[in-house]
């Protein structure tokens, strides 16, 4: 562990920005090398006579920068130079006018103008809109939950609405989950390519994440029963149907054997359904599977709207205790969805809105994922041909980072597979491409002759033969 000991002016920014800026600079002079560990907490705080509150935050916006890795149980690393500054999936506002942004996963359409419009025009009518202004409903109104139900059902989970929780997103009920299921210290299990949201939350709850192998198939059972034996594992987080970031969507055979295996190690299930509405196979979810020990949740923010942050949780059946510590996490986390939110959602779920957008979201789905394999012609991926975005592996020479710089140099944004991996492993060749984000098919086949592009161009650094 480093003795570092940044040199702090202070001026008009906070301490804890003035830490990570010095931290940055001493990276960028070489006087801290990638891979140097850096001092705890609570060691740094006592060098710079602060409290260990501010080095958290300095730490953690440090690791928002792309400067450091941050590992419960291990600290916190300084990071490689080729991994820094494009490892994780930038917020559309940062996508560059031109750029064809393939890195940001909004799902292009959702309800029409005269929709929307018809629909506030109906809610501003009404004049029993009380219980959306007044009190606090820790759970979510009857009726909302009676709609979270009823879109539940559509995947073929069946629930009570009394079980039903509903919350500001998908983001907040993956939160609600670990904090259930788990305490800090413990393990929870993830594929060892995951959605980039979990690993600040597991941060957060000071929960362990540790990676379980993929295979073409998804996450390999072998490896799940392995990562179980001995340990103390808690939960599963995983996304049965096309995973963020690989598209691989799990077979019946696969979903059976991993609750087979969580129900020999004790372990929870918290599934992810974000996109589960891209699959009208009829593949049970693990909830139907599993329901005693399933966190299940899903939101409507891919499969509606992108602006309508509003989530459903059904946590496992069988358990009063488990709903009644949902519930304390719900609150604790950031109590409910506003219901103003959640009464549009209601209403479109009720009227068949919603069910028409995600059926159209799915088809405008397929209809891209073809256009891809027409453009990029034969590429190696393990993604299902129905989903929102592709796993694109690439071929030598190219270094997942190198291909995001070349790209973004040729036209398109498109996310490395740095900001997918769990813990310190290898980072493979690859990257994430999401084709629902263009908002029309000439704006994607643009970004996908980008792509092909620069597959087809030669790495800077590739070795030369003399």
């Amino acid at each position: 562990m480093t003795s570092w000991h940044p040199h702090i002016e202070q001026g008009d920014e906070p301490i804890y920005v003035t830490i990570a800026s010095a931290l940055y600079r001493d990276i960028q002079e070489g006087r801290l090398a990638p891979g140097t560990r850096l001092p705890t907490h609570r060691a740094l705080a006592r060098r710079l006579a602060c409290n260990v509150g501010t080095i958290t935050r300095a730490y953690a916006e440090a690791a928002r920068r792309g400067l450091i890795d941050g590992e419960v149980g291990r600290g916190s690393f300084v990071r490689h130079p080729a991994a820094r500054g494009r490892l994780t999936t930038p917020p559309p506002e940062s996508i560059p006018e031109g750029l064809v942004d393939l890195a940001f996963n909004l799902p292009a359409g959702g309800p029409s103008s005269a929709e929307r419009s018809e629909a506030l025009a109906e809610l501003a009518a009404r004049a029993d809109l009380d219980g959306l202004f007044t009190g606090y409903h820790l759970q979510g109104l009857p009726a909302h939950r009676a709609a979270g139900a009823r879109w539940l059902a559509e995947r073929g989970v069946d629930c009570a609405r009394e079980r039903i929780l509903i919350t500001g997103g998908a983001q907040h009920a993956l939160a609600v989950a670990l904090a259930t299921c788990g305490q800090p210290g413990d393990v929870i299990l993830a594929e060892a390519l995951t959605y980039t949201g979990l690993k600040p939350l597991a941060r957060l709850l000071g929960q362990r994440l540790q990676p379980v192998e993929l295979d073409h198939q998804g996450i390999v059972p072998a490896a799940f029963e392995a990562a179980c034996v001995g340990k103390e594992v808690r939960a599963l987080y995983v996304q049965p149907t096309s995973q963020n970031p690989t598209a691989v969507t799990l077979s019946r055979a696969r979903r059976e054997e991993l609750v087979a295996i969580a129900r020999r190690h004790d372990v929870a299930l918290v599934e992810d359904d974000t996109y589960g509405f891209v699959d009208d196979s009829g593949t049970p979810t693990l909830a139907s599977l599993a329901p005693e020990r399933t966190y299940h949740f899903t939101s409507l923010s891919k499969s509606v709207s992108s602006g309508l942050r509003v989530g459903y949780l059904l946590p496992p059946v069988g358990s009063d205790d488990v709903l009644e510590r949902a519930i304390g996490a719900v609150t604790a986390i950031g109590w409910t969805a506003a219901p103003l939110v959640t009464e549009l959602a209601t209403r479109w779920i009720e009227s068949g809105v919603a069910r028409r957008v995600a059926a159209e979201k799915r088809g405008e789905a397929r209809a891209r994922q073809e256009l891809a394999q027409r453009i990029l012609g034969d590429i190696r991926t393990p993604s299902g041909r129905d989903g929102c975005h592709l796993w694109l592996e690439l071929p030598e020479p190219w270094s997942a980072n190198e291909f995001v710089a070349r790209a973004q140099l040729a036209g398109a944004a498109v996310s490395s597979a740095e900001a997918f991996v769990v813990g310190r492993g290898n980072v493979p060749p690859a990257v994430r491409v999401c084709l629902s984000t263009p908002r029309t098919r000439a704006e994607l086949e643009r970004g996908l002759s980008a792509l092909a592009a620069t597959l087809r161009s030669t790495p800077a650094n590739a070795p030369s033969l003399v």
